[in-house]
């Protein structure tokens, strides 16, 4: 056989791409070998070092002399195109590179750089959370919309509990779930605050809808009555006596026999009503700074009290023989009504007028609100001995006046407040820790916040707007569910609202001129502040010891 030419021989050293040649006893194929093996390297990576390799001719001549077997010459290889097809002299199948296959996960963000493998889990998607605590509808939406985002997450939690898995649980946990700094609603679950919340069921929400009425049941004109918001001008007696100031003078109507009559008239304004926890007594402000108590027995002033500031008197609040007082200078006065000289102390916290004061039901503790966008929560006996003149919790979280202040007759140290026209929103608060235990954003100022209980969704608060719907809005407690609304209640802004003794009935006044009275709860015989052993006679000898 005659030997290959030269060109024969090179193309002979170079296998294809992609074929790894066994090793063979001649250096000069081993060498052939090493060049394909770069070859093949070359075309897998491409950032590898192009070297040239080296001949057959080269490498026999630093090896010793062998004995060689010549092969025939093949035929140059040609490109093949297409993801994989055959070669047709040597008879092997190169392919080209193969596409990496990714599988997508939604749930990682793209562009991360984070690799994962299809056989370890990966903790970014395996630690979620199973929840039905999804986003909540806005507090002003319609009742029927509370009720359907109620189902759905009632839905869920059905669905969780029949496949066994806990709610707010993760499903693979790797590790303790970290502590978290803020959850107030189960730090104090245990000391008569904010339980946990539940959701009211679809009937009873729907059936208490329906409950609501559209129009007051009663109607009474108020002619006169001064359109300040400021002012609280209403007020319900444990007796079942309404009174009323209109511009200087005070009526009074009962609401059992519905008969109305003049209590007193003076040439000062009327800036404030409040009753006697035993109903006996009404403390009425004027705007010279003084407070008049009337006997409602025989309608006559008992005595008048002035504290020589001089303005208006917006609030006021009862507490045994104590009258609490506060005026446009943001100061707040005890006076006791037994004594001849009246001032117990004096609390100078609160830089704007005082519109609202409210004692807790067992007289341990007092809030008031101002025109200064403060809430304070004081100890009331420490602050009738003059040991205390600051209170024990100031809050700030509004942002605007504070009129609306309401004591949670079924929770002793659950205080509601709600804030004005800039702010439209009511807090919750635990008294005995200071936190602010749930928060509710309304679309209008908040004028009052009363308390009440229906049948089927339980404890509920209702509140009284101003500008801009003039509404009446009632929402379930713990859930903060909207179970009722009354759109347009009034006219014009609504000023005061008061609850009925029996917690049924709310009382509404406007700067329209009407008194209107609105059935939303059910009667509660918890509440009788007045024994009913009691004779005339007895009454009549407490008055006269108790108020000189």
């Amino acid at each position: 056989m005659s030997s290959p030419t030269k060109e024969t021989r090179t193309m002979m050293s170079v296998p294809a791409a992609g074929v790894m040649c066994p090793p063979s006893s001649s250096s000069g194929d081993f060498a052939a070998n090493e060049a394909g093996n770069r070859a093949y390297l070359q075309t897998m990576s491409p950032n590898v070092a192009h070297k040239r390799a080296p001949s057959s001719k080269e490498s026999t001549k630093t090896s010793p002399k062998r004995r060689t077997f010549s092969r025939p010459a093949l035929p140059p290889l040609q490109s093949v195109s297409g993801p994989s097809r055959a070669h047709s002299t040597l008879g092997i199948r190169t392919t080209s590179p193969r596409k990496m296959l990714r599988r997508s996960n939604s749930s990682m963000s793209q562009g991360s750089g984070e690799s994962s493998d299809r056989f370890i889990p990966s903790r970014h998607t395996t630690s979620g959370k199973i929840t039905t605590t999804d986003t909540m509808p806005h507090p002003n939406a319609s009742p029927q919309t509370h009720i359907r985002a109620q189902s759905s997450k009632i839905y869920q939690q059905h669905i969780a509990e029949a496949c066994g898995l806990e709610v707010n649980a993760r499903i693979l946990q790797f590790q303790p779930v970290p502590p978290e700094r803020k959850k107030p609603a189960d730090l104090f679950a245990g000391i008569n605050v904010n339980r946990t919340r539940t959701h009211l069921a679809p009937g009873a929400a729907s059936a208490r809808a329906k409950n609501i009425p559209s129009a007051p049941e009663r109607v009474l004109d108020a002619p006169g009555l001064v359109d300040d918001f400021y002012l609280n001008l209403l007020a319900w007696s444990s007796t079942n006596l309404l009174a009323i100031g209109l511009e200087d003078a005070v009526y009074v109507w009962n609401a059992s026999t519905g008969s109305v009559g003049l209590l007193c008239e003076s040439r000062a304004m009327v800036t404030s009503l409040r009753w006697a926890q035993d109903g006996s007594y009404v403390s009425v402000g004027r705007d010279n700074g003084t407070v008049e108590i009337w006997d409602i027995s025989s309608n006559q002033k008992l005595r008048t009290i002035d504290n020589g500031h001089g303005t208006r008197v917006a609030a006021q609040a009862w507490s045994a023989h104590i009258l609490t007082a506060g005026s446009r200078t943001g100061s707040i006065y005890h006076s006791d009504v037994r004594m001849a000289r009246h001032a117990v102390s004096t609390l100078a916290t609160h830089t704007a007028e005082v519109c609202g004061i409210e004692y807790r039901g067992d007289g341990g503790q007092f809030s008031s609100g101002g025109n200064d966008n403060l809430v304070c929560i004081w100890d009331a006996r420490k602050t009738y001995s003059s040991s205390q003149t600051t209170p024990i919790f100031s809050k700030s979280n509004h942002r605007a006046a504070v009129k609306a202040l309401s004591w949670c007759p079924y929770q002793q140290s659950l205080l509601a407040t709600g804030g004005g026209s800039s702010d439209k929103t009511i807090h919750f608060w635990n008294t005995s820790t200071g936190a602010r235990i749930n928060t509710i954003e309304t679309e209008s100022q908040i004028s009052s916040l009363n308390w009440g209980y229906a049948a089927g969704t339980g404890m509920e608060i209702v509140a009284t707007h101003g500008f801009p719907t003039n509404n009446i809005s009632l929402f379930n407690y713990p859930t903060l569910q909207k179970t009722g609304e009354i759109v347009s209640a009034h006219d014009t802004r609504i000023l005061s609202g008061c609850i009925s003794p029996d917690y049924s009935t709310l009382a509404t006044v406007s700067g329209d001129e009407n008194l209107k009275f609105w059935s939303l709860f059910d009667a509660n015989k918890k509440r009788d502040s007045v024994p009913h052993d009691e004779t005339s006679d007895t009454k009549r000898m407490k008055k006269l010891m108790n108020i000189r």
